[in-house]
């Protein structure tokens, strides 16, 4: 739930004792992840929802995250899972290693923009060809809570969208069209998007969007052209 670089205290201290609430729906990974798919939840955390996955069925699931205390919570909390953390790119994994990833409430975790492209680009790499990256985060709210924290730190962080919370946290709310972007970039086609809302972790509630991306073949090498002459 964590940048691979910056930002990671928090994650090791107040962060680690944190609920987290962004939810999964799965009637919407069910129409896009088969049972038997290879599963990475990227951001795990201390494995709420690689834990959910496997309830649901999903047997070949694994949850990766930065921070070594949500990882150590993780195996207390679901003994059973495979939990890893992995503190920087490239993951221990071999190109097109999985069917699917999940990238839930970690964008919003994650300020900068070259840790964002960093981290969706690994999972392009991960996911194999007509794989699924199912990505859920926050877009830009238009409270007036929230729009104003955006403009008091926007000189700071140098984007809008970035804030703090008084607990020492750096979160970063964004513009649809960034998250879309970030999936082209990184060689996903948007299949489906749903809005609603949900919890946050100072317990108040925010809109989200899901997006579903699916992997696209590398392109087919173009004929040749005839021969001049």
């Amino acid at each position: 739930m964590t940048s691979p670089q910056g930002f990671l205290g928090f994650w090791e201290t107040t962060g680690s004792a944190k609920t987290f609430t962004h939810p999964l729906d799965p009637a919407l990974l069910d129409a896009y992840v088969p049972r038997g798919a290879r599963v990475l939840d990227y951001g795990c955390g201390y494995g709420r929802l690689t834990a959910e996955l496997a309830g649901l069925g999903y047997g070949a699931v694994r949850g990766v995250d930065v921070s070594a205390a949500l990882i150590a919570r993780g195996r207390r909390e679901h003994p059973g899972l495979e939990l890893m953390r992995c503190p920087g790119f490239p993951l221990p994994f071999e190109d097109g290693a999985f069917d699917a990833a999940l990238l839930f409430a970690v964008l919003t975790c994650v300020p900068g923009d070259a840790d964002q492209t960093a981290i969706v680009g690994e999972l392009g790499r991960l996911v194999r060809p007509g794989g699924v990256l199912y990505l859920s985060d926050v877009p830009l709210q238009s409270d007036a809570l929230n729009r104003e924290r955006y403009a008091r730190f926007a000189e700071r962080y140098g984007t809008y969208g970035v804030f703090e919370t008084p607990d020492g946290g750096v979160f970063r709310h964004h513009p649809p069209e960034r998250l879309r972007g970030l999936l082209r970039e990184a060689g996903f086609s948007v299949q489906k998007e749903r809005v609603g809302v949900v919890g946050t972790l100072d317990g108040r509630t925010a809109e989200r969007l899901q997006l579903i991306a699916r992997r696209e073949p590398a392109a087919a090498q173009s004929p040749p052209g005839p021969a001049s002459g």
